[in-house]
């Protein structure tokens, strides 16, 4: 194939085919079709965690299914900065404003609809009165720095890491300089891990509920993720990741490894562990964009596995609700099982989220902004982020 031959097919052929038509597949590429494949991956794993007893001494891959979180987190960052990336590069320069109205159409309603409504629960109804007091920090999305939760609110933590990095990454990424981007994320990534590690004893800050301190938040997997993006969008590491990465096994051999990861790593990941988990994830995901058609496709790509991971984000807020409502209804009943309970309990929160995501989602989803041109990945960090 030659720098003006297919280009939409390039990226299905693997390394054989020519770097230019590859990368320039990669650029115009508007949505990732193993992305949303790659999202049912990681709520099953959050799901899993929920529903199943932790035992260290049972075959410990089935005791990680919480670090489907820090996955999510990868693709985060890495979808975020291409799109700031791309934007950028059609228009001269990203709009902030544009970003944060549609970051809020798409995190905010579900979010606040879910924690008003749980909060009403607990402190109007059964009267909890104590709750008043720290319900404020979900609202600023300080949660991850809670010293005490709300029943079913305890996941919100990983959306309060979400939103902090909202807030300074695409700000911070508009007035860094092409040349400080990578240095800055490496510098930024190894001081998450040396702090989180205990390598560099930080004492922790105090405020009333509040406790600051590392690894309570862990912005690691996102950063890697935004490191990711910025290394893509450049044609020379490009090749680099393409020549690695580009054959149709290549995100096959990563899930590999990473099941490998997470089954031989040291029980606490805190550290080396953390950084190969997280590393491992990050170029797993990079074989699922460099190339559109992998081994993993045929799975990633299904429809009923596709809308899943469609809906995955409301399917997190509402799980541990579906999850309270499973043991009320039926766990008196005895279908309190692990099995049973985390099938019974998945199907309730992906109910929720569907319904969710067709009525109160879908009213915000009208209000956000356009205007982008069409080769801008805007649909698909809109679907997929």
């Amino acid at each position: 194939m030659t720098a003006t031959g297919d280009v939409k097919n390039c990226r299905m052929a693997g390394p054989e085919c020519n770097i230019d038509a590859a990368f320039s597949s990669y650029k115009d590429t508007r949505f990732f079709i193993n992305l949303n494949g790659l999202r049912f991956i990681c709520i099953t794993m959050v799901l899993w965690h929920h529903a199943i007893p932790i035992d260290k001494g049972s075959f410990q891959l089935f005791g990680r299914g919480f670090m489907g979180v820090d996955f999510f987190f990868v693709l985060s960052g890495f979808l975020i900065t291409t799109l700031l990336l791309r934007e950028a590069r059609e228009r001269g320069r990203y709009s902030l404003r544009a970003f944060y109205i549609r970051r809020g159409l798409r995190i905010l309603p579900v979010y606040f609809f879910v924690v008003t409504a749980v909060a009403t629960y607990y402190i109007g109804i059964k009267g909890q009165v104590e709750y008043l007091q720290i319900l404020p920090y979900y609202y600023i999305f300080f949660s991850n720095f809670l010293t005490e939760h709300i029943p079913t609110l305890t996941i919100t933590w990983s959306l309060s890491i979400e939103q902090q990095y909202y807030l300074v990454w695409p700000a911070l990424l508009l007035v860094l300089p092409l040349a400080a981007r990578v240095p800055l994320l490496l510098l930024l990534i190894f001081i998450n891990v040396v702090i989180s590690a205990g390598w560099i004893l930080i004492d922790p800050i105090a405020a009333g509920h509040l406790l600051f301190q590392l690894p309570n938040a862990t912005y690691a997997p996102i950063l890697l993720g935004s490191l990711l993006a910025i290394l893509l969008d450049r044609k020379r590491s490009f090749v680099l990741f393409w020549w690695l990465l580009g054959s149709r096994w290549a995100a096959l051999i990563l899930a590999v490894a990473l099941i490998l990861a997470l089954q031989l790593t040291p029980w606490n990941v805190l550290g080396w562990p953390n950084l190969l988990i997280h590393t491992t994830m990050t170029l797993m995901l990079a074989a699922l964009v460099v190339r559109e058609r992998t081994m993993l496709t045929p799975f990633l790509a299904a429809r009923p596995v596709a809308r899943v991971g469609e809906i995955s984000y409301g399917i997190y807020l509402y799980h541990l609700i579906g999850l309270d409502i499973w043991m009320r209804i039926l766990g008196p009943a005895g279908f309190d099982e692990g099995w049973m309970r985390l099938i019974g309990y998945s199907a309730i929160s992906i109910l929720l989220a569907e319904i969710s995501f067709r009525t109160l989602e879908a009213w915000f989803r009208r209000y956000r902004p356009g205007g982008l041109p069409a080769t801008t990945s805007i649909r698909m960090t809109e679907k997929q982020s």
